[in-house]
This record gives structure tokens, C-alpha cells and sequence, in this order.
């Protein structure tokens, strides 16, 4: 028997929270619209960016450029409207609201402002 072995549970250290990123219906309403434009050819790639205040799905037309939008999900918004942003490139905020499905369903993205 090896005793050097340690068994942790609950380490507050490691514990990521559960609501520190997309839940999984979000994730399927951002993969949706992603799939979406994809299929348009709008939007090439993406990536995933989490930190302690929000996680963002970035959305590219092209690997090499820089993100065309950011869909955020803030983790303790100052108010409920802040919940969910888009931003563009530079962070700043082009739509936010507090409902996901609503803000994705009611933005225009071909004349959405960069």
C-alpha cells in the first residue's frame, strides 16, 4: 500500500464555481447562432476566454484577425441588464441585456456596429 497518497476533497483552491462559465443551455444558444453563421459564412472561427469577472465566446471572421464580436456572460453584473454583453474587439459594449436567448435573437449582426 503507497501512503504517500493523499485524498482531497472539496479543496477550496481548485473548486471552480459552477456558474463561472456558459451553462449548458447557453452554450447551445451561442453554438446555435454560431453554427447559424457559419453556414452564412459570417463567422469563421471562435475561442473561449474566462477570467474571475465574466467568460466570453469571441467570434471571428478570419483565425488571424482580431475577435469581430465577444458574447459575454458577467459573473456579478452591477445590474441585472449587464448579465450579457456583445462587444466589439475593443470591449466595448455594442448590446447588453439580461435574457441570452433575447439579446442574441433581437441583434442584427450584419448591422451590428464594430
Amino acid at each position: 500500500m503507497n501512503r504517500n497518497l493523499k485524498l482531497v476533497i472539496n479543496n477550496p483552491h481548485n473548486q471552480i464555481e459552477e456558474k463561472q462559465f456558459f451553462e449548458k443551455n447557453e452554450l447551445k444558444i451561442i453554438l446555435d447562432l454560431y453554427a447559424k453563421m457559419v453556414s452564412e459564412g459570417s463567422w469563421k472561427d471562435y475561442g473561449l476566454n474566462i477570467s474571475s469577472r465574466q467568460v466570453s465566446f469571441s467570434v471571428f471572421k478570419n483565425a488571424a484577425e482580431n475577435a469581430l464580436y465577444k458574447i459575454c456572460k458577467n459573473f456579478k453584473p452591477s445590474n441585472k441588464n449587464l448579465k450579457y454583453l456583445i462587444t466589439d474587439s475593443n470591449g466595448k459594449i455594442l448590446k447588453n441585456y439580461f435574457d441570452l436567448e433575447i439579446l442574441l435573437k433581437n441583434t442584427n449582426w450584419k448591422n451590428l456596429k464594430k
